[in-house]
């Protein structure tokens, strides 16, 4: 997973053009939508959810909520998620999908919580498939955190944000035949350009000095792309990406 100075070190960036960015991403494919779904909005919802179901997970853990109780909330909300209409009435929300996923998880909770409790464990719809094993651990191997779950949740998000662009990277570097190369690059975009050691990465890759910072020149601006990307992704103004950047750098810092 990639670390905290990875977003640090994007939001100092300068803004990247709007025209950079689709006009249309997941999320305005969603609320285009309206009331009326479409094969094209389920599948973005779906994509999105997928995406961003462990900050839920870590919210409804951080309410107090046992490792069993939390993997049937949120499987009981994505069942009701997907299928009914959770746009209507949180028009506040629907700049940013972040905050309309938590604040539809809210409601879910405060209005649907006796329902799923009546449910048989592990019973209804189940839309996602969701690696509980890799959550509870990776909710075990977080540091013990006094924040407040709202805070912990958008820390969480930024997290999975993080790791959903390592992930595309490391897939791109692949295909391009550069796995090694990105294995040892990675490290360097943790850290601020005066430190990244070139000399060693060199020897280890067995590559000159000057190739391998064009590399990680071009690794890192591919990252930051990449970054802006994904978040775009969750907005419904792209121009809102460089406030998304400083919303997330401040969680990760919290």
């Amino acid at each position: 997973m990639a670390g905290e100075s990875d977003l640090a070190s994007s939001a100092s960036s300068p803004p990247a053009p709007a025209g950079d960015f689709f006009v249309t991403t997941r999320w305005t494919v969603v609320l285009s939508a309206g009331r009326k779904s479409s094969p094209q909005s389920d599948r973005a919802l779906g994509e999105l959810c997928q995406i961003y179901w462990y900050p839920l997970y870590a919210y409804i853990r951080r309410q107090g909520h046992s490792k069993e109780d939390a993997e049937d909330l949120v499987q009981a909300f994505f069942a009701r998620f997907l299928e009914k209409n959770y746009l209507e009435g949180l028009s506040a929300e629907r700049g940013k999908f972040r905050a309309f996923l938590l604040a539809s998880l809210k409601h879910f909770l405060a209005n649907e919580w006796d329902k799923s409790q009546r449910q048989k464990r592990g019973g209804g719809a189940q839309h996602l498939s969701l690696d509980w094993q890799s959550a509870d651990e990776r909710y075990h191997l977080d540091p013990p955190d006094a924040a407040s779950p709202d805070r912990a949740f958008d820390r969480e998000w930024a997290l999975a944000l993080l790791e959903r662009v390592i992930t595309r990277l490391r897939d791109e570097s692949a295909a391009a035949g550069k796995s090694a190369l990105f294995a040892r690059a990675k490290g360097c975009l943790m850290v601020g350009e005066s430190a990244i050691p070139y000399a060693q990465a060199a020897k280890e890759l067995q590559m000159d000095e000057g190739a391998v910072r064009v590399a990680v020149h071009r690794f890192r601006k591919r990252y930051r792309e990449l970054l802006r990307e994904e978040i775009a992704q969750t907005l419904s103004d792209p121009a809102q990406v460089a406030e998304e950047l400083r919303s997330l750098q401040a969680a990760l810092a919290s």
